[in-house]
């Protein structure tokens, strides 16, 4: 808490509805943030990402397996084992039609793909609430600040509309006392 800006805090259940207290983690972060004039902390994506090898390497891969590369070269290997396997002698195949071995190497593959698939996607789901939770904090403190603003222009308007009442109360006293002052004019005949 900032001993400069303490209405930021104190304002916070005209500005929010409830007290500072009850507002949630994120909203009192940048409450204080904004009452203490700091930015809100860097960006979840800018932040040095700690991944483990396997975390890194499930990136990798989901990375891989959902790229045009990788449909291109599964494309091609699967029509060279087709063409191999159908263009030489069925003895000599090692895995003739209806590709039985193919289907078990596909079959361990996907087995394998799909959750690692999943990791990756988890950890990019974590990555995207941590953006969700850095967004909102940053639009909290932009509005923080911007009713700040509109408090601190009514407080200016009301100080100068009271100095201007003051003025303009002085204006009035001193014809009052010039009129009173005025010798009283002499009467028409």
């Amino acid at each position: 808490m900032s001993a400069t800006h303490p209405h930021y805090l104190d304002s916070a259940s005209r500005w929010f509805g409830r007290r500072f207290a009850d507002l949630d983690h994120s909203t009192r972060r940048a409450l204080s943030h904004a009452a203490e004039r700091r930015a809100i902390a860097t960006a979840p994506a800018t932040q040095q990402d700690v991944a483990s090898f396997g975390e890194r390497m499930a990136d990798r891969v989901a990375r891989f397996g959902g790229s045009w590369a990788f449909i291109g070269l599964f494309a091609l290997f699967l029509a060279g084992w087709s063409l191999l396997n159908t263009q030489l002698p069925r003895a000599l195949a090692f895995d003739p039609y209806p590709y039985i071995f193919l289907n078990l190497i596909l079959s361990m593959l996907a087995a394998l793909q799909a959750p690692i698939i999943m990791m990756s996607q988890n950890r990019q789901a974590a990555k995207d609430r941590q953006m969700a939770i850095y967004d909102y904090e940053v639009n909290v403190k932009a509005e923080v600040e911007i009713m700040a603003l509109h408090d601190k222009l009514d407080a200016l308007r009301s100080e100068h509309l009271l100095v201007l009442l003051q003025q303009q109360q002085a204006q009035i006293e001193l014809l009052t006392r010039l009129v009173a002052a005025q010798p009283p004019a002499p009467a028409a005949d």
